[in-house]
């Protein structure tokens, strides 16, 4: 009678039906090793078999693993493909006896409770419960082998410290920030990272240092809303394995040296005295064309000259002052000139 047994093949890398006979007429085919003795055969026989049982356990882990839901870096939010041990299972058991044994007291316990903007992610005896996370309203956990956490839906805000930067045309400000982040997944937010809020702050001043560094001064402070976007696209982008989903990042205040200040400030005085001079000499030359063409008019007319004297010594006489005016004709100028 022939047994068919399974020999995992060094040439293919897979699991090949093998009878006895085919075995002892080609050992070779098994393994590539050389066979000169009964005592290396035996040994070989035994190499052989181990690599069988350590292929057939992986092949069943892949398979298991495939078959089951994964998230992020390989936590497993379903059951154990192994299944729960003897130990646990007569912790699970007498927690349940413990439950019967004091009902209705033990509800007091077992019933739990959370918000609208809460999360409960469960852990029974250290492993993660399939379903996902529980909530809002009730929910029921064993006492004894189950541990639950609150995670927090809302969108929670926090102050970037200040942090000194030193721009690419090598100034040193201070830049500070706020940022406005919230978590989609508790689960992962759980299991991923062991305090997301704590590595989101960290994570938003390093990435602050390393946006900013890459930009001129004039870029920071012109650029605020551009800066804001990429600070935002990073953030959400490093954070998403966290289970958490940045909103919004905003630049609040850049600081510059005292120096910087004063330089700053003398170059925008003498800028804006450069314009106000520019200005000026613009005005003047438009009133002494338009002097010049006035000018030209009354040449025209010898009589409109005497009219604007009278329209002057009528301006002076409503002032009321002592001021005595002599008008003098303009003829006699021109003739004592032309002498």
């Amino acid at each position: 009678m022939k047994s068919d047994r399974h020999v995992y093949s060094m040439t293919t890398g897979r699991l090949e039906e093998q009878d006895d006979d085919e075995t002892d007429r080609a050992p070779s085919r098994r393994c590539q090793y050389p066979v000169s003795s009964r005592k290396e055969r035996v040994e070989l026989e035994q190499i052989t078999n181990m690599e069988n049982e350590a292929y057939s356990s992986s092949s069943m882990t892949r398979e298991d693993v495939h078959g089951s839901g994964f998230v992020r870096m390989g936590y497993n939010i379903q059951a154990n493909p192994e299944g729960p041990g003897c130990c646990a299972i007569i912790l699970t058991i007498a927690s349940y006896l413990l439950i019967f044994a004091t009902f209705p007291f033990s509800l007091c316990m077992c019933i739990k409770v959370v918000q609208e903007y809460e999360r409960a992610v469960i852990f029974r005896l250290g492993r993660l419960l399939k379903g996902g996370a529980k909530g809002p309203g009730i929910f029921f956990v064993v006492p004894c082998i189950d541990s639950y956490r609150k995670v927090d839906l809302r969108t929670v805000s926090f102050d970037v410290p200040p942090q000194e930067i030193l721009s690419r045309d090598s100034v040193t400000v201070s830049v500070d920030a706020v940022v406005y982040y919230r978590v989609s997944d508790p689960i992962m937010a759980q299991t991923n990272v062991e305090d997301y809020s704590h590595s989101t702050r960290l994570l938003a001043a390093t990435t602050l240092r390393n946006v900013l560094g890459t930009k001129n001064l004039a870029e920071i402070l012109s650029e605020r809303e551009s800066i804001s976007h990429n600070m935002q696209s990073s953030l959400d982008e490093a954070t998403d394995p966290w289970g958490v989903k940045v909103e919004r990042v905003e630049i609040k205040d850049v600081r510059l040296p005292v120096q910087l200040q004063r330089a700053m400030a003398a170059e925008a005085e003498a800028a804006r005295e450069a314009r106000a001079k520019v200005i000026a000499a613009e005005g003047e030359q438009r009133a002494s064309r338009a002097l010049k063409e006035a000018a030209d008019v009354i040449n025209e007319s010898p009589a409109a000259l005497q009219l604007r004297y009278l329209q002057t010594l009528s301006q002076i006489s409503a002032e009321k002052n002592s001021t005595i005016i002599f008008p003098l004709p303009i003829d006699l100028i021109n003739n004592l000139v032309s002498k």
